[in-house]
């Protein structure tokens, strides 16, 4: 059982691990061992996020979502495949907790008086820069 939040578990059985060769340093085992872990997650077919969080967490996720609602998460930082499956797992769990944040709603508002007043006295600088830059009327031409 995965603890992400005090209300979001998720059963180990939800949770795919393949263990796949890692490509850079490996030492005597880099074409022996298979280190990195692929962790996949169904977050579509889920029954442990509620709706609110899964739409969050399929925005969230982008590119490592696949066609069929899978997250996959590869990690290949560590040496051992007990590290790279810790690491897999906290960045998963860090996902679905970002997600499981209900972003605040956005209160309009308007700009004061004195803000309008300072954008056009700076609109009205630049304008006569700009406006000294034009032409140089000579005599000698």
């Amino acid at each position: 059982m995965l603890h992400v939040t005090p209300r979001i578990r998720i059963p180990a059985q939800e949770l795919k691990e393949t263990f796949v060769h890692a490509p850079g340093p490996g030492g005597q085992n880099v074409n022996k061992v298979a280190t990195a872990v692929q962790l996949r997650f169904d977050i579509a077919g889920s029954p442990s996020l509620p709706e609110a969080v899964r739409t969050r967490l399929l925005r969230l996720a982008g590119k490592r979502v696949n066609r069929s609602g899978e997250i996959v998460i590869e990690a290949r930082r560590h040496r051992t495949r007990e590290r790279n499956r810790h690491d897999a797992v906290a960045r998963l769990v860090a996902l679905i907790r970002q997600a499981a944040l209900q972003p605040r709603a956005r209160i309009p508002t308007r700009p004061t008086a004195a803000a309008k007043r300072r954008r056009l006295q700076e609109k009205k600088r630049r304008a006569g820069l700009k406006r000294l830059r034009g032409s140089v009327s000579g005599g000698d031409e």
